[in-house]
């Protein structure tokens, strides 16, 4: 069980930090409310005025965030690989064989949906 403390106390430091982290900037910071403020931002661009209820949430956003996604855990997967993969042997290429084929897949779809047109 003591194998397991400072993994618990890493933990408990990151909450932490997060927690003062919050609760300093929303003491030590500014308090101005102005319309501006609470108006959404997107990309410098006004928004444009909706209609009363639900809206439409735009794809391209999914599609860009699916694409980040994919990018982040490509890259936690084969960062550890790349660093160890003498040691892996066999097994090692055949997985991540197996994981770049899977990645692969997602790709194709973000490319078939227009995720990687970025006009």
């Amino acid at each position: 069980m003591e194998v397991y403390v400072p993994v618990v106390i890493m933990f408990a430091i990151g909450i932490g930090f997060g927690v003062v982290s919050v609760v300093g900037s929303r003491v030590a910071g500014p308090h101005r409310k102005n319309r501006a403020k609470y108006d959404p931002y997107e990309c410098g661009i006004e928004p444009a005025p909706t209609t009363a209820g639900p809206t439409k949430f735009p794809v391209k956003f999914y599609l860009t965030a699916m694409l980040f996604i994919v990018f982040d855990i490509e890259i936690i997967f084969l960062v550890p690989w790349a660093v160890h993969h003498d040691a892996l042997g066999i097994f090692g290429f055949w997985a991540v064989l197996m994981f770049i084929a899977a990645l692969f897949v997602a790709y194709a779809y973000e490319w078939r949906r227009g995720g990687l047109d970025w006009d």
